[in-house]
Parts: C-alpha cells; structure tokens; sequence
C-alpha cells in the first residue's frame, strides 16, 4: 500500500493538543493521530484521502481554516481562520452503525457543546445543531462521506463544522446562524469543545447497532421536540410536496404528515418553512 503523505501537516496548537491529551480515557481511538493544517481546501477531502490510503479508525484532520469547506448538497460552509472548529474523521463502522451515524454525530455535538460551554442546543433532521428561538439558528453542521466497494462500506468520514466566533458565518446568513460566543457574550475554548464533541461522539458511536442504539434515538428525538409540529416541503418528482414532521423512526428517516398521509424522507433537501 502506498504511503499517504503525512509531513504535509504542521503541529498541533496547544489549545487543542491539551484538551484532547486531557480528555485522552474517553476518547476511544479517536484523536489517536491529528494532522493539523493552518489552512486546508477541506477537512473531509483530506480525510477521506487518507482512508482511502489506510487510515485508521480515529484518525482526525483538523484545520484553522477551510477554502472550500462544504455542507450537504454542495453547500458552501464558510471557514475563516481561527473562527470555528473544522474537524473530519475518519471512522469504520460495521454496516449495522452506518445507518444512524449522522444523527449520532449531531447528537453527540449538542451533548459535546452542553458540556464544555454549558450552552443548550437542539437538533435538526437531518444534520444541524440549532439554538432554539422562533427561527432556530444554526450553529454546527455534520456531514458523513462514505467510501464502499459495491455494498460494502470501508469507512465513512465525518465532518464536523463549529461557529465558535460571530466571524465564522458571512452577514447575509446572520438570521439563521449563531456562533458559541455570540451566544454566551464571552470567550469560547475551541480546544475544549472539540475534546467534549469527540468523548460526546466516541460514546453514542459505540452505541450504534447495540440495544442502547434505542437510546440514542430517544435522546436525539428529546433534543429535536422543538421541530416536531414545524411544517416542511420538499421536492418530489412531482413537484414540491408540503406536510408537518411528526417524528423520526427507527432507521433514522423523517416521518411527515402530508396531506394523502404518511411519507418517510431519508434523503434529500428538506425545507423546513415555519
């Protein structure tokens, strides 16, 4: 197997090579080896890069800044320097874990940022972290890449982007955006957060595909009660179709009412519209 090039990365800031040295016993495997960039095209490109070229499970790109940092669906995920937490991993699930891995991730970013900055969040199906509010305004997104051979999946990387800073969102989105700090009014640890999403991550990743993977849909339905009742359209083929989330079930999928019934959503853009 050919060597993936490693010396391309520089050494990790104190901030977070403290946080996570501390939090070392409740991370599992993850942090185990950290490439570190000052800037990056994007976290999960490299990320996935590497497990292609055999990096093991735990394994984190971690980056000051992105240049084409990105969300679902291609979205531009806006990336300044020393702003936000930028950070992808490389994990390698048995297929039973693949399928609520996302929702875990999310989950596990709400607990992780509870604990360091004692902030409340909700979540979002399918990916995002909010503060709650009239319009709930989105503070961490997730997005999981999957690298298979036919139906088998060898390994999926996940993305995680953090505004810790006001300076982390561009104005045109300051509506529907928030950062850590913009939220507490003071100075956020980025180390910190980083240390307790991951021990947050490495515990409800552990779950998946156990009898207490019932767990973690229930804490995940318990963060996401404020969207429960919120109307929502999506596009079918059709046209766009309209109706009320209701719930998500065992695997993961949204369940809305429309209005000729029940529809299950498992992928694609939703709109969340009140």
């Amino acid at each position: 197997m050919t060597q993936w090039p490693l010396d391309t990365s520089g050494v990790l800031p104190d901030e977070f090579a403290d946080a996570l040295a501390q939090a070392r016993p409740r991370l599992g495997p993850l942090a185990s080896r950290v490439l570190w960039f000052e800037q990056v095209g994007s976290t999960n490109d490299r990320a996935l890069n590497w497990a292609e070229h055999g990096a093991e499970e735990g394994c984190l790109v971690l980056a000051d800044a992105q240049s084409a940092g990105r969300g679902r669906l291609g979205r531009v995920w806006a990336s300044p320097a020393g702003a936000g937490i930028y950070v992808s991993a490389v994990l390698r699930p048995a297929a039973r874990a693949v399928g609520l891995l996302t929702m875990a991730a999310g989950l596990a970013v709400s607990e992780g940022i509870a604990a360091a900055t004692g902030l409340d969040t909700q979540v979002k199906w399918p990916n995002d972290v909010c503060v709650s509010g009239r319009t709930p305004r989105k503070l961490a997104g997730i997005l999981a890449e999957a690298g298979s051979a036919g139906e088998r999946v060898l390994h999926v990387v996940l993305g995680i982007g953090i505004n810790v800073m006001p300076a982390a969102y561009p104005p045109e989105v300051a509506a529907r955006a928030t950062s850590l700090e913009g939220e507490l009014g003071r100075a956020v640890p980025r180390g910190a957060v980083l240390a307790e999403c991951l021990a947050a991550l490495w515990r409800r990743y552990t779950m998946l595909g156990t009898p207490d993977e019932s767990l973690v849909l229930a804490d995940w339905r318990r963060r996401a009660a404020a969207t429960f009742g919120r109307r929502v359209e999506w596009d079918a083929p059709a046209g766009t179709r309209t109706g009320t989330a209701r719930d998500v079930d065992a695997s993961g999928a949204l369940v809305v009412a429309a209005e000729d019934g029940v529809v299950r959503l498992t992928a694609g853009e939703v709109r969340w519209t009140e």
